[in-house]
């Protein structure tokens, strides 16, 4: 079923190319106005920033709890990684937190690594909380998913970072950003700096944040759940079906070559509908969700997929646990393992309460009165419910840039927005435009 996925997704990618005739004349020139065609296609190569293909770069590695025991199952995970990209003078120090399920070393956060290391900062990339190498190596609990534990993890793992790379590198100051899950919980660390000041950041930017993480991670699981009536499982008739549309096309048009006229020629026939498109959306989510859930489950012994104190070795096959994990929802985990293990710490705690804490919300006062942090969006961020944008626009006033479109984080990689982000660290007003 994942090579599928690859060539499903790969035949979207193609088809969603866009050639010279579907580029944008208006000020903002990012080309796929459909935000679900922006969330899987991303940013095409001819509109994304002009970025090295090789930097200082350093894979890094970090005992974060020295007498911790990692369960053999998870033998290849004994400490935590991360990747700096660093200058050889002293310069600013900025820290990049990865979106839900992602690594630091995934494409997005790539792209602001390359980005940020040729402006001129040393970067530092930090996996998402959710996934499973920090789950297994530096979280306190083992259960991602409440905000005050994730950031207080992020936080205490910033700190060793530092202390690990301040010998051989000169930082001159500290700044944080983060896209999707990444961006909202820089929020919450950089509060939580205020309280500490161990970084005094200087500036933060969130990119394309949930308001919301229950709201969002509620309207990822839809995709899925209302898109493909089988669930995952369902995904190969999907994938069937496209294919059969492409090679019908193909027999009856005068094309040679499946070159860029044809596959625009293609996608303008055949036409994906969104379902197609959020179902890939929501497969891509429930596989990062289905890492997170297992991975939590054994090493917090939940008993949730895995039967509490089960022994997993390195040759156990995990594919019924694996199939049994693919049809659990985040919905799921919250209920069923999120929510239990906060209530075994503070029965009082209502679920109710729980999801109001998982919210911008919850920190509305803070983000209202700070002018260090600032936010870059899109207007039509498939995460977002009706009246986000407005209520965003309304608590950072002039410190939120809105996008007109761009999906779900479709346009990180597009050259103005780019400029944009590099702007915004480098010049002292918090005000600019594109």
């Amino acid at each position: 079923m994942k090579k599928n996925i690859i060539i499903f997704g790969g035949l979207l990618l193609l088809f969603l190319s866009p050639t010279n005739s579907t580029a944008d004349t208006t000020p903002y020139g990012y080309p796929i106005k459909d935000p679900y065609a922006a969330t899987v296609v991303g940013t095409p190569p001819k509109y994304q920033a002009n970025l090295p293909k090789n930097i200082r770069l350093k894979t890094m590695k970090l005992d974060v709890f020295k007498n911790r025991t990692i369960p053999d199952i998870f033998w290849y995970d004994e400490k935590f990684e991360y990747s700096l990209a660093y200058q050889k003078k002293k310069a600013p120090l900025i820290f990049i937190i990865a979106g839900t399920g992602a690594s630091y070393q995934s494409s997005k956060m790539l792209i602001l690594q390359k980005a940020f290391f040729k402006a001129g900062f040393h970067v530092v990339s930090i996996s998402s909380p959710t996934y499973e190498n920090f789950i297994i190596t530096a979280s306190n609990t083992h259960v991602p998913g409440n905000i005050a534990d994730d950031a207080k993890d992020l936080y205490h793992l910033m700190e060793l970072i530092r202390n690990q790379i301040k010998h051989f590198i000169k930082i001159s100051e500290f700044y944080l950003t983060g896209y999707s899950l990444g961006g909202f919980q820089a929020a919450f660390v950089t509060r939580l700096d205020e309280k500490k000041g161990s970084f005094n950041f200087n500036k933060v930017l969130m990119i394309n944040p949930p308001v919301s993480m229950y709201n969002s991670v509620e309207i990822l699981d839809k995709m899925l759940i209302n898109n493909i009536p089988k669930g995952p499982d369902g995904l190969n008739d999907l994938y069937e079906e496209l294919l059969h549309k492409f090679i019908k096309f193909y027999k009856h048009t005068n094309h040679v070559y499946l070159d860029r006229n044809f596959l625009y020629s293609a996608y303008k026939e055949i036409r994906p509908d969104n379902s197609n498109l959020a179902a890939l959306v929501g497969v891509s989510f429930r596989f990062s969700s289905t890492n997170m859930i297992f991975t939590s489950d054994v090493m917090s012994n939940a008993g949730f997929i895995v039967p509490k104190n089960t022994v997993l070795s390195p040759y156990d096959s995990l594919t019924d646990y694996f199939k049994v994990t693919l049809q659990v929802s985040f919905m799921d985990y919250f209920d069923k393992l999120l929510y239990p293990y906060l209530k075994s710490k503070n029965p009082d705690c209502t679920k109710q309460e729980v999801i109001d804490l998982m919210s911008l919300k919850s920190i509305e006062n803070y983000l209202i009165a700070t002018k260090k942090i600032s936010l870059v969006t899109n207007a039509d961020d498939l995460i977002l419910l009706p009246g986000d944008i407005s209520y965003l626009s309304e608590v950072f006033g002039d410190r939120a840039k809105i996008y007109p479109w761009g999906g779900h984080c479709g346009n990180i990689g597009y050259k103005s927005n780019i400029e944009y982000m590099i702007n915004y660290f480098q010049i002292k007003d918090n005000r600019h435009g594109e």
